[in-house]
Formats: C-alpha cells, structure tokens, sequence
C-alpha cells in the first residue's frame, strides 16, 4: 500500500508500485504520477487548492489497457495532468464504494457509464466531469483527453462556486404486484435472439434466477420460452468458452456472436447456479453438461489453493481474444479430415472467420464432441494465455460457494457442497477477526474495509450451509448480527471508509446481486431456519431488482419450507425449498402446512 506521508516531493512521481492492486500495478510505469486514493492524497490537493483526476477501472479491462498504453503512456498528456492535477488510481474491485459514487456521478451527467471510468474533481472533491475512453490525439468530432483535461482545468479556474455537491443516492425501486413482474421482464426480451434488448448482450444471471423460481412455483409456457431462449442462445453462441468450460463477460452483438473475451469470478460462478437450477427445473440434460463444464473451468483456471481468483483479461499479448481464436486451416490440420468434417457437423467454421479473419467457436448444436475439444483445448494451453488478476474478493468467493451449494444439490453432486464449505472457512481464516469482514487479499496484503455486499453473501452461504450441518449456528448468528450493523436509519449502508464517504447500499442486481439483495436473502434464510417470524414484502421492479425478487418470493411463502428429524435428499425436493430440523415433520408452503 501507499505510504502515508505529507511531503509534497512524495507525490512528484508515479506511487502505484507499492500497490495491493493488480490493476493499479499496471499502470504503474506510466509517465502520469498516479497516487492511490488516502486521505492524505485528498488532503494534498485541497491544501494546494489542486484540481484531481480520479480514473477507475480493474486489470481486465481492455480499454483501460488501451488508455493506460495510449493517453496515460503520452508524455505531453502526462507532463500536463503532473502540472495541473493531483492524478488518482481506483481498482473498482478494491473499492467498490468510490466506484459507486463516480459511476453514478456519471450516469448523472451522461445517462451511461463504463471503465474506464475518469472523473474530474475541484480541489474539495466535488465531481465536475466524467469522460470513459478518449484517444491520445484528437479525432474529428473526438476530444483527445488531454484536450478534455485542458478544458476542464481551464472551466475550474474560471471559478468553483458553480460546482454543486453531488450525492449518490439511489432511490429504492418502486414496489409492483407480483402479476405484473413476468409481463415487464418480458417487455425487454429479445424475441429474435434471446437475452434482454438489442444491443450488446450480458448474461442476465438475477433475471433468469428469478424466473426460474417463479416457474418452479406457477408453469408458464411464455416465461419457459423467455428461460430456455436464453439459456440455450448462451449455451451455443459465442458467450461460452465451449473447449474449456466458462463464460466471458459479454457478447458485443444482439446475436451472442462475438464476446469481450475477458471471464470473471462472479460470471462463473452466478451462470453455475443458474445452469444448475434450470435444469433442476427443466429436467434439460444439456444444461446440465453446462453446468459441469463451467465447474472445470473453475477448477482449471480460476482455483488457487482453494480459494479462487478474480478475473482473466480479455488481450493476450496486448490482441484481444488472441488464445481462443481459430484460423479453418489450423483446425482442420490439427483434427485431421474425418474428425474436421465431423467438428463441422456441430460448429460453424469458415476460412474469412467471424473475427479479425478467424474463428471464434460457435456451436450449431449440442451434439458431444469432447474427444476433439479436449484435442483442440490441448494445443489451445500451450499459446500465450490471458493475464489473471489472481487477487481474492471474499464476496465474490461467498457466491461460488452459493453456487457450489446449489449446483450440488441440483445435479446430484454432494461433494460440491463440501467443496463449498471449505471456501467459506477459508474465508472465515483469511478475512473474518470476529468483528468485521475484510474485503480482499492480494500477495498476503489483506483489504479490512468492509462491504454489506461480502457480509450478506456470506451469511447466504452460511444459512444453506446450517441446512446441512447444524454446526455452523453459532457462526451464522453471529453473522446475522454482524449484517445487521449495516442497517442505519432503517436504511441499508454499503460501506463506512474512513478515507471517503458513507455509501448507500444499492438496490441494483446486476451484474451481480446487489447489497441491499444478499442482506435481505441472508436474513430472510436466517430467520426461517430458526423459527423466527418472517413477514411478507413488496416485490420491486423487475430488471433492477430480480434478485431481490427471489427472496420477495420467499417470504411471501412462495418457497418450501420443510421441517425434518433427518436431512431430507435434495433430489426429491421442489427446486424452491429450504430445509431445517425439527418436529412436527411439515411442509410448508403458500400459507398450508402439510404433514410429511
């Protein structure tokens, strides 16, 4: 971590290189003189009365390399910003509560966001203008950053007294009937391609969690349809690493063509729990194969030591997707003629390729071919690979274990629930010192502050866990206690820095499940499992907070809740149950009890 020091001199060059974080680590050749973001850093530019320039991203994010190599590389771009601005680096992963306050800051400002996320400050913090990408030089109608940075610093010299204070409260989302919630998640399908809108397309993991339980409880042929569209468009198309298991982040077109090729921990491990359950509910067998490859892919690649690490970056050797590209030729000299045409039978495959003239794997069916993916995977691991961001985020940890939980329990594998609970002892070791959660670890440095986000993804694990063994009560009460302290004016907060502001916790459930819904989820479970009174909630509205809608739908008695002298198979439970131990033998569900 940074040093802590008032000496001005300090701050006259580049200090990322004592950093904890990969990302920042990247950036820390460059010719701007980064700091980290501390109090004393802030406190540096006020005294100073100095403008700053707070620039956020994470290590396996493309066009934060294409900036850190283009703008942030450019001796004039930098010799200007080291004059005029106190210059900070923010890994988004690290602190997601600046990151928070700067995307919504942005959104305010444009109506849309993305990373690199670069932000312009007056001397007390105040945000004055957000920018993502800018090239180095202009082009046409397109500032160059520096010109960006030109202007700004030359509108705040013009006077601050102009600059509001910006707060980023997030309203909570209106409460709906539950009636209504299919209809407008439909409003947005994509009846042509699958997914939601017509853009780019991301893997709607809250939505389709949702509706998954909801079509456990209710059958409905339309929202089936919605289900298994998109799943089935995710499961062939170019989302899917179909030689190693795995998703990447996003695909760039409507029609799941051509991803972003970088894969993240939350990604695997949320799409797990989703493959998993649909096909709990669906009985489809090739959902399951699904499932089990993206456990091979968490096994192979994002598996350290038991704990797992953050993301894969999309470039290799500075060329996006450069490991998992194909050209015709090579395929068919490595499979041979018999096993090419068979390849061909179950892939699209062209000589001028889908990308940059060659070919990333899609599927035309679901037909096996493991004996040539396994060939082909083989000659794949000995190119150049991706960089990994090999630090530990304890949240996200505590949803592969979520997702390892379930997806035991749905395919009929109960050492996946053992693997599950190692993660979370681990977690407990590494992060847990009997008051407060840390949030991170990266080379034995460990992050303390903490999240509502890892404490309620934490105590989710926990309450499946004490489903199974009744050991972990103690641990988990003393979890629900520690969410609790999170909840302030019967508001839910995310996280109390001491080097920034309190943040709201936010109610949006994606692309992972927000705060405010993993502490609810938790707390719901914790109550129902321990005899304590649940009362009913609004649903909210769909899209925003899906997740949410899950435990909605749980405490609105929608989920099973079976009371046993004996741990009952999960097999021949409803996909939508919980279990706990007692007599009378009951199961409850939709305000009737029956006995067992």
């Amino acid at each position: 971590m940074t040093e802590k020091t008032n000496d001005r001199a300090y701050y006259m060059r580049n200090n990322l290189d004592k950093s904890s974080s990969p990302y920042l680590l990247q950036h820390s050749d460059n010719p701007v003189w980064w700091q980290e973001w501390t109090r004393e850093v802030t406190g540096l530019a006020l005294k100073m009365n100095k403008p700053m320039l707070v620039s956020v991203g994470y290590s396996t994010c493309h066009w934060c390399h294409v900036m850190a190599a283009e703008a942030f590389s450019d001796m004039e771009t930098a010799e200007y910003l080291n004059s005029n601005y106190i210059c900070i680096k923010i890994d988004r992963e690290q602190r997601p509560d600046i990151d928070q306050y700067m995307m919504h800051f942005m959104q305010a400002q444009s109506g849309s966001g993305g990373w690199p996320l670069n932000v312009f400050l007056a001397p007390d913090a105040r945000p004055v203008f957000a920018v993502t990408y800018a090239p180095v030089k202009s082009e046409g109608n397109r500032m160059s950053f520096l010109e960006i940075a030109i202007r700004v610093n030359e509108y705040l010299k013009s006077g601050t007294d102009r600059i509001n204070q910006f707060d980023a409260v997030e309203d909570e989302p209106p409460a709906v009937q539950e009636s209504i919630l299919t209809r407008d998640i439909s409003a947005y399908y994509d009846y042509e391609s699958g997914g939601f809108g017509t853009g780019q397309k991301f893997p709607p993991h809250s939505i389709l969690l949702f509706l998954l339980h909801h079509l456990s409880v209710k059958d409905d042929e339309e929202v089936r349809k919605i289900i298994t569209s998109t799943l089935d468009a995710m499961m062939t198309g170019g989302l899917t690493d179909h030689l190693q298991g795995g998703i990447f982040r996003y695909c760039v077109d409507r029609k799941w063509t051509i991803p972003h090729f970088e894969k993240m921990l939350y990604d695997q491990a949320l799409s797990l729990w989703t493959f998993s359950l649909a096909y709990k509910v669906t009985g489809n067998l090739d959902y399951k194969v699904m499932a089990e490859k993206i456990l091979k892919c968490l096994d192979e690649c994002f598996d350290n030591k038991g704990l797992y690490v953050t993301a894969f970056n999309a470039d290799t050797d500075h060329q996006e997707g450069a490991t998992y590209l194909w050209s015709h030729d090579e395929i068919k000299s490595i499979l041979g003629e018999e096993d090419f045409l068979r390849f061909c039978d179950v892939y699209e495959l062209s000589e001028e390729g889908n990308f940059e003239g060659e070919n990333h794997l899609l599927r035309k069916n679901y037909r096996p071919l493991n004996d040539l993916e396994e060939k082909l995977l083989k000659v794949r691991k000995k190119r150049n690979q991706p960089s990994v961001d090999d630090k530990i985020l304890t949240g996200i940890n505590a949803l592969v274990a979520i997702a390892m939980i379930q997806a035991g329990r749905f395919l009929g594998r109960p050492e996946l629930e053992n693997k599950a609970e190692n993660i979370v002892t681990m977690l407990l070791e590494t992060f847990w010192d009997d008051h407060s959660l840390g949030h991170s670890s990266y080379n034995g440095l460990l992050q303390k502050q903490s999240y509502l986000s890892d404490a309620g993804a934490m105590l989710t694990a926990m309450t499946m866990l004490y489903e199974t063994s009744e050991k972990w009560k103690e641990t988990m009460d003393q979890f629900a206690q520690y969410v609790e302290s999170f909840r302030e004016d019967g508001r839910w907060i995310e996280s109390r820095a001491d080097d920034f502001r309190t943040m709201m916790a936010s109610w949006t459930d994606q692309p992972v499940p927000s705060g405010v819904s993993l502490a609810e989820t938790g707390l719901a479970r914790y109550a129902m499992l321990t005899g304590m009174e649940v009362s009913p909630v609004p649903y909210r509205r769909a899209i925003q907070s899906d997740f949410y809608n899950i435990n909605a739908l749980m405490r609105n008695d929608l989920f099973h809740l079976y009371t046993s002298k004996k741990p009952l198979p999960w097999n021949s439970l409803p996909a939508s149950s919980l279990q706990r131990r007692g007599e009378p033998e009951t199961d409850c569900f939709n305000k009737v009890c029956r006995m067992l």
